[in-house]
């Protein structure tokens, strides 16, 4: 009777869809929008047998550390430049799983209300890490505040600045705090996880903002002895569900689009 009552209970398990055992998956992510894109999948990962934790970090290093220390399975907050740069420096190996939104770059200010505006000397804050910083810096170009040696290079830094007409001062600061320092300058660029956090609405918001066609599209990144697994393998497929395409159009309305 008791072998009879186990195996019931087995079967209706996996009938079910309930978790098996090493299907559990603990990811870091940033506060908005990543980690409430991955809380919202949670209950189609739970059907499929994964068991979802999600860790909210609000810098971008631990997130990467911890993953290469196989303290965390995965992380979701980064685009690929930044992700190559981190590789390089800290001798990691991570890898992406897929690409998931793109969060476009923008440009804002509590001093001036259009580019125009702003002054000959005026303080431009941008991010210090190299792949958000040079992101900074094209952004600049692009909207013809000042150009660069080479104008794709993206890991170009302020030194790289090849005309300046405006004279602008350009302050390097940790991307975390730029929302913060928006009263103290003319013009932050900020990035859309940070601003969307600040209660910034990048498509009202912003002076000026990337297009879609960005090259910074947000990943779900993982290690090679982990990447292919079962597991990694359904988070990725839930991250690039139409059910996802969806709600990023509904919850943010333009200032994140899908990248898949």
């Amino acid at each position: 009777m008791k072998k009879t009552l186990i195996a019931f209970a087995l079967s209706t398990a996996a009938a079910t869809g309930f978790a098996h055992a090493g299907e559990k998956l603990v990811v870091a992510a940033s506060p908005v929008p990543h980690a409430e894109i991955l809380e919202h999948i949670k209950p189609a990962l739970a059907k499929e047998g994964v068991d979802l934790e999600v860790k909210v970090f609000t810098d971008y290093v631990q997130p990467n550390v911890q993953v290469a220390e196989k303290r965390l399975d995965a992380n979701f907050f980064q685009h690929k430049p930044y992700l190559d740069e981190f590789n390089k420096a800290k001798k990691t190996r991570l890898v992406p799983v897929t690409a998931v939104h793109v969060e476009p770059f923008g440009a804002y200010s509590k001093k001036i209300k259009a580019k125009a505006q702003l002054a000959n000397g005026a303080t431009v804050a941008i991010p210090n890490d190299p792949s958000n910083g040079a992101r900074a810096l094209l952004l600049l170009q692009s909207n013809g505040l000042i150009k660069l040696k080479d104008p794709k290079n993206l890991l170009a830094t302020s030194r790289d600045i090849s005309a300046n007409p405006k004279k602008l001062k350009i302050r390097e600061l940790e991307a975390a705090t730029l929302p913060r320092v928006l009263d103290q300058v003319d013009l932050a660029l900020i990035n859309t996880n940070y601003a969307l956090e600040a209660k910034l609405v990048p498509t009202k918001d912003a002076l000026f903002i990337e297009g879609k066609q960005s090259p910074y599209a947000n990943l779900l990144v993982a290690r090679p002895d982990n990447k292919n697994s079962a597991a990694m393998q359904k988070l990725a497929k839930a991250l690039n569900s139409p059910d996802v395409k969806k709600f990023l159009a509904t919850k943010y309305q333009g200032a994140i689009v899908p990248a898949f």
